[in-house]
């Protein structure tokens, strides 16, 4: 029997991996989540040392999709998705950059995205359906989404991004894609434009148009994510010892996808959570009372501009607690045990500028700023306790090329710039602009769908 998956708020029926990434968000607006995390066994886990990473995406995901995707058909899948490197730089002893910014946008979105748009178009061509994928992004989601799913048939695309908090690289990456790719710059912040994805999936007078969402809201988005920390243990926990990863949070998906990861048996001895100066979830950690910050606050790593992120209600459900969309707390979590397992703290724009700095001068790796605040977290968890004899991956999920300005600003000359970028840069832009407004932007989907 397929695994079924609930909705965060309790108040929608449990539906199959299948059911659940098409619709997205669940009716009651919670996020879907596996009732149970199948598990992956000691032996499982240590013979993914000698696997590619194609082949240990497909021995992870076959637990989710067990009888709704066929085993064949999926490692075809994960084959075809994952045909780009996945770096993993030493630092100093066991501590390790791993770069997830060597698929098509040159983001850690391309792992989700690109199985995800696999999965959908199976899905849409066995049931001869269409489909619109709403999707909300700070920065590289919507450039993800676009290239994954661009010209995937049955379905249609429509990005929403805060035209005032994006590099020129990330907006060029999803605004020169036509077709089936439509993006719309809003004046506002990035959780304008994620409320209005979310209010548009449980709006009635929206009933009628196939929606569905490719951000990190849908369940879709994680489980891939799961993979490369899955990955990056093979090949640096040689014995199978618990490993520490500290991840650049803003929205918690990648973040969620390592704890998916240890709830599925991989050794984990501390998940840090890097945030910006948006640090609703340290002082939710540190006080036990969660205050969303609203508008959210601008840094210079901008796709984590995020004042309250969704995937804190899949985090609070693991242990055992109950949140809303909104943020509101209706059943405590487990603090003391989600304070053994996650470390948080807030990395200033002050203290990012330093990190890359400091990084090339010490070791000549680069970052950026993502990179950067994911570094000085980890510094900051050393601060608190000894890393041991522990590996240590530090996650750093877009290519500095994506911000030349303020990397050329630090080190003194601009980033090295992928191709694919190069090519979207000289390609010109159309997107359509709006107020952050859902009345209008409810207008906007009828009129597109008429």
């Amino acid at each position: 029997m397929a695994l079924l998956f609930h909705s965060t708020n309790g108040q929608s029926p449990a539906i199959n991996l299948r059911e659940a990434l098409l619709a997205g968000q669940a009716p009651d607006r919670g996020l879907y989540f596996p009732e149970k995390f199948p598990q992956l066994t000691p032996a499982e886990i240590a013979a993914f040392a000698a696997l590619p990473y194609h082949e240990i995406a497909f021995r992870v995901l076959s637990k989710f999709t067990d009888g709704i995707i066929p085993a064949d058909v999926l490692a075809t899948m994960c084959r075809e998705a994952y045909t780009f490197r996945v770096p993993l730089e030493k630092i100093h002893g066991n501590v390790h950059l791993m770069r997830l910014d060597q698929g098509p946008t040159a983001s850690f979105k391309d792992f989700a995205a690109q199985m995800m748009s696999r999965m959908f178009g199976r899905f849409l061509a066995e049931d001869g359906k269409q489909l619109t994928i709403l999707t909300a992004t700070s920065g590289d989601t919507g450039a993800a989404v676009a290239h994954a799913f661009h010209k995937i048939p049955g379905i249609r695309v429509i990005v929403l991004f805060p035209i005032a908090e994006v590099s020129v690289s990330q907006r060029k990456l999803m605004t020169t894609l036509k077709d089936n790719v439509r993006t719309v710059a809003i004046d506002g912040k990035f959780d304008d434009c994620q409320a209005m994805v979310k209010r548009a999936f449980a709006d009635p007078a929206l009933a009628h148009i196939a929606l569905s969402s490719a951000n990190s809201i849908n369940i879709g988005r994680l489980l891939p994510q799961s993979v490369y920390y899955f990955y990056a243990a093979s090949r640096l926990a040689k014995n199978g010892e618990p490993i520490v990863f500290s991840i650049p949070s803003g929205n918690f998906g990648d973040m969620m996808g390592a704890v998916v990861a240890r709830e599925m048996g991989l050794p984990v001895k501390k998940i840090i959570a890097s945030v910006n100066e948006n640090d609703a979830f340290p002082k939710f950690l540190a006080t036990g009372v969660y205050e969303k910050i609203s508008p959210s606050r601008n840094s210079l790593s901008n796709a984590m501009n995020v004042g309250h992120p969704s995937n804190l209600a899949r985090l609070v459900a693991v242990y055992g607690g109950q949140m809303d969309e909104t943020g509101k707390i209706s059943r405590q979590p487990d603090l003391a045990k989600m304070r053994r397992d996650i470390f948080s703290t807030s990395i200033s724009d002050a203290r990012t500028v330093a990190g890359v700095r400091d990084f090339w001068n010490r070791f000549q790796l680069l970052l950026e700023p993502h990179g950067s605040v994911a570094w000085q977290g980890f510094q900051d968890w050393l601060a608190t306790e000894p890393l041991g004899d522990a590996p240590a991956v530090i996650v750093e999920t877009a290519n500095p090329a994506k911000f030349p300005e303020e990397v050329e600003k630090v080190v003194g000359w601009p980033p090295d710039v992928p191709e694919n970028m190069l090519v979207a840069l000289r390609l010109p832009e159309d997107f359509d602009r709006m107020d952050a407004d859902y009345e209008t932007f409810k207008n906007y989907l009828l009129a597109k769908h008429s």
